[in-house]
């Protein structure tokens, strides 16, 4: 994997850049669809494709292992000859999905011991073995196997959460440098910076990583309960240590302000699953607000669902027609509001680059983050 910083913005810490995979470019800020079990909720992958634009899909090792399981993916020839994607994938190494969906899970140097939220069965996930699965999945860029602490974690909890961490990245690193691909693309491995929301653990985690001179990295643990402001200040804080020059990708984050905040903080790539699970719920997100479509005031409004200049769906859908299928229990509605999200997304962070290349984004990012908090 290349990383290619292309532009700054002079009134902020935004980056416009272009990263280069076996499995094609992508242009950063980048937002990538979560694809958890290897689709995206409810997306036929045409439409991710050519009507949403994505550029790269996220999986999760976690819920591939469990389902599909390595036996089935490895005998496909990996998850881009599994789901038909044949543009980049970046796969999460299941550590979050350990320690927020498995029972009984238990943490030792060896790694994490838990059970199926399928079927109650037992698993030890290791550094190495997280490593063989991404192998096995094929991802493009693959994650260490890290601990994500709660936002709220005191001190002592956060510390040892750390320093285990940094084990197991030390661990995972030396496996992955010692194994080879399996189907002929090359992989990337990024490091994780935690730390909750201590400066001083965010620093050491950040400083131990940067040292590491990997080809990107990843910053987590955060968006899990601490306050926004919080998290502004700590990825402004990471992201004055770790490499200029290699993307950085914020994990699990977020709404489209939280989104335009981080860029303009430096951080590169996004991922997040609000724009289908909101989308599914009936609230989709527009230009000027967020709109939620169950409300009766939309019944007779038979204006697009975003109506200022943009169709981010193929057809232009009106908000009472999309209401109606959402009130009458129809499964078009869903996806009708999960593919606008996930599209408007996309769109955002384009026209986030746009800006960055012309020079003007900060003043762009200011409007535009009170109109899309605005709820209409």
């Amino acid at each position: 994997m290349k990383f290619e910083l292309q532009h700054t913005d002079p009134n902020s810490a935004a980056r416009a850049g272009k990263i280069t995979t076996d499995h094609g470019e992508i242009l950063t800020p980048i937002f990538m669809p979560v694809g958890t079990v290897g689709s995206v909720k409810g997306i036929h992958f045409k439409e991710v494709d050519d009507d949403v634009k994505a550029q790269i899909i996220l999986g999760n090792t976690y819920h591939l292992y469990l389902r599909p399981g390595t036996e089935v993916l490895k005998a496909a020839g990996g998850l881009h000859k599994f789901n038909g994607w044949n543009k980049p994938i970046l796969t999460d190494s299941g550590g979050f999905q350990v320690f927020s969906l498995a029972a009984n899970r238990k943490l030792t140097e060896e790694g994490a011991t838990f059970r199926s939220h399928i079927d109650g069965s037992k698993h030890l996930f290791t550094p190495e073995k997280v490593v063989d699965i991404q192998r096995i999945i094929g991802s493009d860029i693959m994650m260490a196997f890290d601990e994500c602490p709660p936002g709220n974690s005191d001190y002592k909890y956060a510390s040892k959460s750390l320093d285990l961490t940094l084990k197991w990245l030390v661990r995972g690193l030396k496996h992955f440098d010692e194994t080879e691909p399996l189907y002929g693309h090359s992989q990337t491995f990024f490091p994780i910076v935690q730390g909750a929301a201590h400066r001083d653990l965010r620093i050491k985690s950040a400083e131990f990583i940067a040292n590491l001179q990997r080809e990107g990295n990843a910053i987590g643990g955060l968006a899990v309960g601490e306050p926004t402001e919080v998290m502004y200040e700590m990825v402004e804080l990471v992201n004055g240590i770790l490499p200029q020059d290699k993307p950085r990708y914020l994990m699990g984050v977020g709404t489209p302000a939280n989104i335009l905040e981080n860029i303009a903080l430096g951080v590169d790539m996004f991922d997040c699953v609000m724009p289908t699970r909101n989308g599914r719920n009936g609230m989709i997100f527009t230009q000027n607000g967020i709109v939620n479509l169950r409300n009766e005031k939309w019944r007779m409004d038979f204006s697009e669902l975003d109506p200022d200049g943009t169709s981010f769906v193929d057809h232009r859908y009106t908000k009472a027609y999309v209401r109606h299928l959402f009130i009458a229990g129809e499964m078009l509605g869903p996806l009708i509001a999960s593919q606008h999200n996930i599209a408007f997304y996309l769109w955002l962070v384009g026209e986030a680059r746009k800006h960055i290349v012309a020079g003007d984004f900060r003043e762009w990012k200011d409007v535009m983050v009170k109109r899309v908090t605005t709820r209409i």
